[in-house]
């Protein structure tokens, strides 16, 4: 039963529409009793279908020991599946925006928030090799600057304001992820920075290719 809803909230969600617990007991022909069951609120329903959407990305997992081509192996694989559930996490991402106005507005009452953060665990994995390479204020500000390009928001900016389509996207973001690195690390050790720069140019070229290669197991 639970499938049945989920699956009728993200037709809605597909579809533009932010629905509500009762709206999704309509989809999915069940009674209000019932959908409140399994979601208390509306905020519930929508996290549980965006959970639903991103699936396997919420799974990943990669066996390489080098951060670079971890991040890359994250946004190639995640990238096509977010497009194809754009409309969904565009509707989840309204809601959180709405809920914010609410919020200040102090009409939100009790109503339940969307928790949201999902790339902050995924960033953190990708990235985990470099823990032992950053001090720790460095290896934050990294993940939380990886975090600028890997989500909704980066498809609105990205493709909504820039009007590229998902495989220019996702060549910047990873354009992006490895200027990134390499800032870090060569801030880490002062001495990397002059090359970092002379390489970066090169090694962001290298990634794209490497980034065209690469097969999620």
């Amino acid at each position: 039963m639970r499938k049945i809803m989920l699956d009728a909230a993200m037709r809605l969600m597909q579809d533009g529409i932010i629905p509500s617990v009762s709206d999704v007991a309509a989809a999915a022909q069940v009674s209000r009793a019932t959908a409140y069951r399994y979601f208390a609120t509306q905020a519930a329903l929508i996290q549980a279908a965006v959970d639903e959407a991103l699936g396997p990305i919420l799974a990943w997992k990669s066996q390489s020991q080098d951060a670079e081509e971890r991040v890359t192996q994250l946004v190639t694989f995640a990238y096509p599946r977010m497009e194809f559930y754009e409309a969904t996490l565009k509707a989840a991402l309204r809601l959180a925006l709405d809920q914010w106005a609410r919020k200040h507005a102090g009409t939100l009452g009790e109503e339940a928030p969307m928790v949201r953060g999902h790339r902050i665990a995924l960033l953190n994995s990708a990235v985990a090799p470099l823990k032992h390479k950053l001090n720790r204020q460095g290896f934050d500000r990294l993940t939380q600057a990886l975090s600028l390009i890997f989500g909704t928001e980066a498809f609105v900016v990205l493709k909504d304001i820039w009007g590229l389509d998902r495989k220019r996207a996702q060549e910047v973001a990873l354009w992006t992820c490895h200027a990134l690195i390499q800032a870090a690390l060569a801030e880490e050790s002062p001495g990397r920075a002059g090359a970092a720069r002379r390489n970066g140019a090169r090694s962001g070229s290298a990634l794209l290719k490497k980034a065209d290669r690469v097969r999620v197991k």
